[in-house]
């Protein structure tokens, strides 16, 4: 295989794997029949616009709500307002968002139904920060979080406590109306109540356990969120909270279903998909190097299909050292490449399915076995580039970067790797 042939396939393959979780194709069979009472349309997230407008599309009683996406992810509703918020880090727009969706629910009958749409990125998206704590508090409590190497589930169990609309309080403000929840996965293991930090869902963990966290991950915390969870304050809506009875959440898009998309298009090519999981988490340098090792072996071993694909999902971490960027995907790259020694006939690809890689407008980028040699031709040191974080520059040079814009969706990230 080519190497114009090898990119083309592990392109498709993301684009497969992305368009299985676009809402258009996969929320419809979810949506609910109208109530008797009003319907009221709420949610966050990198697909909430979109979501928003499939559900206009498919619903011919009256409808009206609130639903808000990062800059750039709006698409055009007539009944549902859309706002737009920062993401990652919270702004005065996520602020006011998280208000109005509270004042959007309140005072609703039990005939009334609240549909409520979320997707990856909620949690800075409706930033409503607990009692005592500033915006500027949340917003440097989620920059620590992000550069602190903590896997997302303890990342979101924290924000559950130091926040007055997530942890199942939103469903909580909406009593006595029914709340369903229809959700994008954008986490590993499809936990319900990591999705947006769980607004309108029932939250199991507690303050210490959010205290735990910052403990250890050595994270400094104002004196009233510590306040918050030493005193129990900052507790969630825990789930046998009577106000969340008789509500429903499904998740009508996953990480693994967008890997079973992308391994069909692998068969259909002739290459065997080879699905490791859509829970892989760790340093993304570290779980990079076990992959070039399974990669190594397949590429040597008489026995392993020839060829195949190893494809996988999860979310890694980075743990910010150096000047660069970070993004998981793009680090990811960068270790596997070192770790392959150039070795021919296999070729990566990493991105996220949202189109957004760290805090840049990338989605991810290729390897190849010429990546290094191409490099070193431009007098690029990827193992310089690779202490700083400084992934994004590195395939920027190379110009092996994959820019989708906005996808108006997220089912976490994707990797593959070909062995020819």
């Amino acid at each position: 295989m080519q190497s114009a042939d090898a990119r083309a396939l592990l392109r498709a393959m993301f684009d497969a794997a992305v368009a299985a979780a676009q809402p258009d194709r996969c929320l419809p069979f979810h949506l609910p029949p109208p109530p008797r009472g009003r319907l009221i349309v709420i949610g966050a997230g990198k697909g909430a616009a979109a979501m928003a407008q499939t559900v206009e599309d498919h619903y011919d009683c009256a409808l009206s709500g609130l639903v808000v996406t990062p800059y750039g992810h709006a698409v055009s509703c007539k009944h549902i307002e859309v706002m737009q918020a920062a993401h990652p880090v919270p702004d005065e727009n996520s602020l006011a968002a998280a208000e109005k969706l509270l004042a959007c629910v309140r005072g609703l009958t039990q005939d009334d139904l609240v549909l409520c749409l979320i997707s990856g990125g909620g949690s800075s998206l409706l930033c409503l920060p607990a009692e005592g704590l500033s915006l500027t508090d949340k917003r440097s409590l989620n920059e620590a979080l992000l550069s602190s190497g903590a896997p997302i589930d303890e990342m979101n169990v924290v924000r559950r406590h130091l926040s007055r609309i997530k942890g199942g309080r939103l469903a909580a403000a909406a009593f006595p109306a029914r709340v369903i929840t229809l959700a994008i996965s954008d986490v590993p293991g499809d936990f319900l109540p990591d999705i947006a930090s769980g607004p309108t869902v029932g939250d199991p963990t507690t303050c210490a356990d959010a205290l735990a966290i910052i403990n250890r991950y050595r994270i400094s915390l104002p004196a009233a969120a510590r306040h918050l969870l030493d005193s129990g304050a900052g507790e969630s809506i825990k789930p046998d909270d009577p106000r969340l009875q008789g509500n429903e959440a499904d998740l009508v898009a996953t990480p693994l279903r967008a890997l079973q998309a992308a391994a069909s298009v692998a068969a259909k090519a002739g290459v065997a998909p080879l699905v490791l999981g859509d829970r892989i988490e760790g340093e993304a340098r570290e779980v990079a190097k076990v992959m070039a090792g399974m990669a190594l072996h397949a590429a040597h071993e008489p026995m392993a299909p020839r060829p195949c694909v190893f494809i996988s999902g999860g979310e890694t971490t980075v743990t910010l050292r150096g000047d660069g960027k970070g993004g998981r995907n793009v680090e990811f790259l960068l270790s596997l490449a070192l770790s392959l020694h150039e070795a021919r006939n296999i070729y990566a690809l990493a991105a996220d399915t949202d189109g957004v890689d760290g805090s840049q407008q990338v989605a991810g980028a290729f390897v190849t076995p010429e990546t290094l040699s191409r490099a070193r031709a431009l007098a690029l040191d990827a193992r310089h580039a690779l202490a700083r974080n400084d992934a994004h520059s590195f395939f920027a040079a190379l110009n092996d970067q994959i820019i989708t814009g906005p996808t108006r969706t997220n089912v976490n990230d994707f990797r593959a790797i070909l062995i020819t």
